[in-house]
């Protein structure tokens, strides 16, 4: 047996994103439905780079063939200005699961960018107004781009605000799109006002603080504790759907408002719905992001207290000790 190297050439030319997209779905539906071992993501912090490590196992179990991998990836938000390298850089180790045996040494980084722009893309696809013809983008780095092509694969998206403190990413991403779409710097209110909009910003203070009346939110930036860039306000007003209850709590957007509520009164109250992709689309349309991210739609009134016991049943606190898989 030998084991493949698959650098992200390799990787680029043999996942399209418009496979990428219904990989993805097919994939939550596997979770859904138990065919899924995958633990929540390990963090190593690393205060003293401003950066992390993640490691992210999993297991597949279709009945005609199985998949074990992990992933090994950072997040370094100083590495393009101080290195030349990418914020997110990964590695997937893919392994034959009957002896363990290293099958590939696969790119990543690659894997990760494509994959992240699916999850919201399906999310997108299950959650959004049909009719959603605006974007909005907050943040204008590597992600973005993924956001807007793969999202465009399943809503037909004409006009695009795109926001970023860096001039020119903004001009960058403009110059990238303008053939194909209508797209023009704006404010962060002016994309949270968009039909669909993808935040993607590793702030710790929320820059969101408004959205319009059916906007659809892939909350794409927080993904580890403490950060935060939904005001509180937006989320009580939203229908949250996620993917994985313990994931989303720990490190996805709602967990400083959910960790504030836990510590002190619990008596916060957001609007909750667990995902589940296989379920028929009277009981509730909910497929969902990656693990750790959460979306909303205003337009959704009802409130949930705690995670629900099924993907549409409601549950009231006290949390669970165990997360509920989606």
């Amino acid at each position: 047996m030998q084991t493949r190297l698959l650098p992200a050439a390799v990787v680029e030319d043999h996942a399209d994103l418009a496979a990428v997209v219904p990989a993805v779905e097919a994939a939550f539906a596997a979770y859904e439905r138990g065919d899924v071992q995958m633990p929540a993501k390990s963090y190593i912090d690393l205060p003293r780079y401003n950066g992390d490590f993640r490691s992210m196992p999993a297991y597949l179990d279709t009945g005609e063939w199985d998949a074990a991998a992990v992933k090994w990836v950072n997040v370094h938000p100083d590495n393009e200005a101080e290195y030349g390298l990418p914020t997110v850089m990964g590695t997937i180790i893919y392994s034959e699961p009957r002896n363990a045996f290293p099958l590939a040494l696969i790119d990543g980084t690659t894997i990760t960018r494509l994959r992240t722009g699916a999850a919201a893309a399906v999310a997108t696809d299950h959650l959004a107004r049909a009719d959603a013809t605006s974007m909005g983008l907050v943040g204008a780095g590597t992600q973005a781009y993924t956001q807007l092509e793969a999202i465009a694969t399943v809503r037909d998206i004409n006009s695009v605000v795109v926001t970023d403190v860096e001039e020119e990413a903004v001009a960058d991403f403009v110059d990238t799109f303008e053939g194909r779409f209508d797209v023009r710097p704006g404010s962060v209110d002016e994309a949270a006002a968009c039909d669909i909009v993808s935040t993607l910003t590793p702030v710790e203070d929320p820059i969101v603080t408004s959205v319009g009346d059916h906007t659809h939110v892939n909350a794409m930036g927080a993904d580890a504790v403490g950060k935060h860039e939904i005001a509180d306000a937006v989320l009580e007003d939203a229908t949250l759907v996620i993917d994985d209850y313990e994931q989303c709590t720990h490190s996805g957007e709602i967990n400083v408002p959910w960790s504030a509520g836990a510590s002190t009164t619990r008596t916060s109250t957001l609007n909750w719905v667990q995902s589940s992709p296989t379920a028929s689309p009277a009981a509730a349309r909910t497929a969902v992001p990656r693990a750790s991210r959460c979306s909303t739609r205003r337009d959704w009134r009802f409130r949930m207290s705690r995670p629900p016991t099924s993907p549409t049943s409601e549950r009231t606190r006290p949390a669970p000790e165990r997360s509920f898989p989606s």
